[in-house]
């Protein structure tokens, strides 16, 4: 599934700007992405307060700043919940100096932590697996921005990056809403 051009971070930038939000695009991603992956519920707009307390002192978006974020959330709802769609944290595209995609990694990792600590108090219950990959995280959050634009460098980002995927997914998987067995869209079956 591929990101709908109002969703990427140019556009959001753009609205965050209008707004006089002085948050990144990754930022509010992060946050948006640590909510749900730390149980929020799914349904209704119960993730708004904390996310609004996060990006905008509780204070209302203006409306298209507010749609905006309710489409980037229901995105990555469904980019969670289905494998298919290739959950991804909103960074900047390869063109961009490693450095500043390094840097985008950190500040995503940081607003994620932040917004799943928010919303889930049992963290340090987590599974044994879950609790040392938000360890890591941490770690991650604290990375280094000046790194060299090489080779090496580049294949270390691509493994950090691919960490922090697949640790979104495993706290959506301890915390996110449980799907019931048996639950398909092939609810019809022909014999």
């Amino acid at each position: 599934m591929a990101t709908p051009p109002s969703l990427r971070i140019d556009s959001l930038k753009l609205a965050l700007d209008a707004a006089e939000i002085g948050q990144h695009p990754v930022e509010v991603h992060g946050a948006l992405v640590g909510l749900i992956c730390g149980g929020v519920a799914q349904t209704g707009d119960t993730w708004i307060k904390p996310l609004f307390d996060l990006m905008n002192d509780g204070q209302p978006l203006p409306a298209q700043l507010h749609q905006l974020v309710c489409d980037l959330f229901n995105d990555s709802v469904a980019r969670l919940v289905d494998f298919e769609f290739g959950f991804m944290p909103l960074l900047p595209e390869e063109e961009e100096p490693l450095s500043q995609r390094v840097e985008a990694l950190s500040l995503w990792t940081q607003s994620f932590l932040t917004g799943m600590a928010i919303i889930q108090p049992k963290l340090n219950q987590a599974s044994a697996e879950v609790r040392e990959v938000i360890n890591d995280l941490a770690e991650i959050a604290q990375v280094e921005f000046d790194v060299a634009d090489d080779e090496e460098s580049e294949a270390a980002y691509t493994e950090l990056l691919e960490f922090v995927r697949i640790a979104a997914i495993m706290c959506y998987s301890e915390f996110g809403p449980e799907i019931p067995l048996g639950e398909t869209d092939d609810t019809a079956v022909v014999h």
